[in-house]
């Protein structure tokens, strides 16, 4: 039986999260998170307790890569948390390229007329909406 699986889009601040439905076939925003300052491993069992109580299989992160396709800071701190995630969880982590999800996220929010504060306050659960349907795409 299918399992829903999680996306996160990490940031420093926050994290979006989006989770797909039952079949993998659709991705839908569900929150944005605020992390708790300076404090991984309460942002870390959050999301354990969050993939139990969804009936996750999978956690879905973003990777920040360059525009090149390099790999630099940011993805690295992505690649830690998601290691982090990974040993508590005991669920696989996949990394999805994210490279301009956020300025896709902007601009269907601009095109939605949602305004400036509204934008702020769903930006990152819509970014981690556009990884995750990316990730589901890709597998079919």
């Amino acid at each position: 039986m299918q399992k829903h699986k999680i996306a996160l889009d990490v940031g420093d601040v926050r994290i979006g999260v989006a989770v797909s439905d039952l079949l993998g076939i659709t991705a839908n925003p569900r929150e944005t998170y605020v992390r708790k300052k300076e404090n991984l491993s309460a942002d870390i069992a959050y999301f354990c307790e969050y993939a139990k109580r969804e009936d996750a299989d999978a956690f879905v992160l973003g990777l920040p890569k360059n525009m090149d396709g390099t790999e630099g800071d940011r993805a690295a701190v992505t690649r830690e948390f998601g290691s982090a995630l990974a040993e508590a969880s005991g669920l696989p982590i996949y990394y999805q390229d994210e490279r301009l999800t956020t300025v896709s996220a902007e601009r269907m929010l601009i095109n939605a007329d949602v305004r400036r504060e509204k934008r702020k306050q769903v930006i990152d659960k819509v970014a981690a909406t556009i990884i995750l349907q990316s990730y589901l795409d890709s597998r079919r």
